[in-house]
This record gives structure tokens, sequence and C-alpha cells, in this order.
């Protein structure tokens, strides 16, 4: 009985984890670039993947981030909810444009939001675009393909 319980217990974990890596490897991935600099970026344009975003992730690869698509420009904010790694967030206007960039705390639920009304948002490893000297008004090149939001 007691083996039977452990398998039950294992089997289990493994079932409950699931979701998180399948909403993870799921999502549509996109090479974007800014300036010289090459990167990727997994595509949040549902409103699922973008309420989830990059929550419960251990690490993030160098250069590669997660892209926010949203249905139309607007004021947007982002928080850190059961975000485990800190982030830099670019607010982005629709015509791939940088409005603004702010650093996020892991777990903090202070929001940091467009100074302008944002059609995309890149969250990538805090200082990611500070040690690269990318700010506001630089361009994102790519943006055209990526998968619209629904």
């Amino acid at each position: 009985m007691s083996r039977l319980n452990t398998l039950i217990h294992y089997l289990l974990i493994f079932f409950l984890l699931q979701p998180i890596d399948t909403v993870a490897s799921s999502l549509p991935r996109i090479s974007l670039q800014i300036s010289h600099h090459k990167f990727s970026a997994e595509v949040a344009n549902t409103q699922h993947s973008r309420e989830r975003g990059l929550m419960f992730r251990g690490a993030l690869d160098e250069n590669a981030g997660m892209l926010f698509v949203f249905p139309e420009s607007a004021y947007y904010g982002m928080w850190m909810k059961n975000t485990m790694i800190p982030l830099s967030v670019a607010f982005i206007d629709e015509n791939g444009f940088i409005i603004n960039i702010a650093d996020m705390q892991p777990y903090s639920l202070k929001a940091h939001y467009s100074s302008r009304p944002a059609k995309y948002v890149l969250e990538m490893s805090v200082g990611w675009f500070s040690s690269r000297e990318i700010d506001a008004g630089s361009q994102i090149v790519g943006l055209e393909r990526v998968p619209a939001a629904h």
C-alpha cells in the first residue's frame, strides 16, 4: 500500500506541473532586433498568456524574453506577482519605438506603466536594455511578423 501511495503522489506532482511547462513551450517564438542586438521572444498574444507572463520561471536565457502583444494601444501596467526573476520591461508603441523602460523586482506587486499608449511590452532579464545602451526612442525591428493579439 505504501508503494501505491508513493506512486500516486509522484503522478499527482507530475500532472500538476504539466501546465507550467506546457504554457511555456506552447507559446510562439519570434526573432527580433534592436539596433544590432538580436534576441528571441516568446509571444504572449492571448489573454491567458498575457496574464501568466513569466510567472514561476526560474531563469531566462541571456538573449531571450517575452513579448506581450495587446489588441489595441493603451496605458498598460506590468507587475511581478509570482515572478521569481528580476526583469526589465520596455513599453513599445504601435510603430515599434520604445516609450519607456523600467526595472522590476521579483514578487513585487508594484505596477509599472507605459508613459504613453503602448501596443507591446517586452520583458527581458534585468539590465538587458541598459547594458546594451538601449533606451527610449530605440526601435524594435521585426514586429510586423508578430502574431496578432486575440
